[in-house]
């Protein structure tokens, strides 16, 4: 057993995640909170350099060659470091050189977005619950005055002779045509709001392979999907469908957007699952959360329509109803959830929460 480790077992009981270095920058001990937040166990990190952990490790090592020559008695910086493959870390460092040559420097790193997130959250949670209300009046508003149209249309076609008024026909089908199409288009939009929950027991993997064999099933090449299970996961109650209907509407966002890269033969969907402790979820705090992650590797969310996308009606592809997420967003928060993004060129992780009783 690490004899390091051992003598500070104490700070197990720290909330902050706790890093000590030897002289060359290696981590010679890490606490439970560094372990959850490195998302590594100590097994894994131990020994490896804390700046190679990340993308741009360049001002932690910066700072850490200043804390072995005693620059400084400490040092607090907000930093923003980038995993490969995992999500960004915003953190407040603090830097204190010990007087063990061995193990001369201590880094404690502390999340600082849990406000920023909270307050985005209860943002978006208002936001959406406007939105729903404005969906549902203004579809209903449509709805009367769409159906007269239509119904005028075909008793106007009734009324034209058979030959040579074809053009006129013409007109009636577009004005028709056109009137199924919105029909379509608001009952989407009343969706969410007409069918009531179906509650059962759910298993979540059951939903993310639904999902994932639909996924393949329309990019059968091109597009690998990695599972990344915890299959200790339980059950919980929940309506499946709804479920595979949120994850579906994220899933194949992801794969649309991959478009290039599956041409190349390089995309990726990463689908995980984890158990998150401790989450507050529209100002409740809750003790266990489904944790669920919808991972690509595509282009990123452009950064104009990441405060929006979950606006119905906003979309970022040529074609698209912008209904998904806004759906997507509906059914997850029927479930005490929350859907979070975070994207950049070439990693966007949809993060599900689902509280757990």
């Amino acid at each position: 057993m690490n004899i390091l480790a051992t003598s500070l077992g104490g700070l197990d009981l720290l909330a902050s995640a706790v890093l000590i270095l030897d002289a060359e920058g290696r981590i010679s001990y890490a606490n439970v909170a560094a372990e959850s937040l490195l998302d590594s166990s100590f097994k894994v990190i131990q020994q490896q350099r804390l700046t190679e952990l990340f993308i741009n490790g360049a001002r932690l090592e910066q700072i850490f060659q200043q804390a072995l020559q005693r620059q400084f008695d400490q040092k607090r910086e907000d930093l923003s470091l980038e995993r490969a493959g995992r999500a960004t870390l915003q953190v407040n460092v603090i830097v204190t050189p010990l007087d063990d040559p061995d193990h001369p420097v201590l880094i404690e790193l502390h999340e600082n977005v849990q406000q920023l997130k909270l307050d985005r959250e209860e943002r978006q949670l208002g936001q959406t619950q406007a939105n729903k209300e404005l969906i549902r009046n203004l579809a209903h508003e449509i709805k009367n005055p769409l159906g007269g149209i239509r119904g005028a249309a075909q008793l106007l076609e009734l009324e034209l002779p058979g030959q040579g008024l074809r053009d006129l026909r013409e007109y009636t089908q577009v004005i028709i045509k056109e009137s199924d199409r919105l029909q379509t288009l608001v009952d989407r939009l009343l969706a969410p709001h007409r069918r009531p929950q179906i509650v059962g027991d759910v298993n979540i993997h059951e939903v993310f392979e639904r999902v994932r064999s639909l996924i393949v099933a329309e990019f059968p090449n091109g597009l690998s999907i990695k599972r990344d299970y915890d299959l200790s996961l339980p059950e919980f109650r929940g309506d499946k469908e709804q479920l595979i209907q949120a994850v579906l509407n994220i899933a194949h966002n992801a794969a649309q957007a991959l478009a290039e890269r599956i041409d190349n033969r390089d995309a990726e969907l990463i689908f995980r699952t984890r158990v998150a402790r401790s989450v507050t979820i529209a100002k409740v705090r809750y003790r266990l959360a489904l944790d669920l992650h919808i991972i690509d590797n595509g282009p990123g969310i452009p950064a104009d329509l990441k405060e929006r996308m979950f606006y119905p009606l906003i979309s970022g592809r040529e074609g698209g109803s912008g209904l998904g997420l806004t759906l997507a967003q509906t059914f997850i928060q029927q479930h005490s959830g929350v859907i979070e993004c975070e994207s950049r060129p070439g990693y966007t992780d949809f993060r599900i929460l689902i509280a757990l009783p």
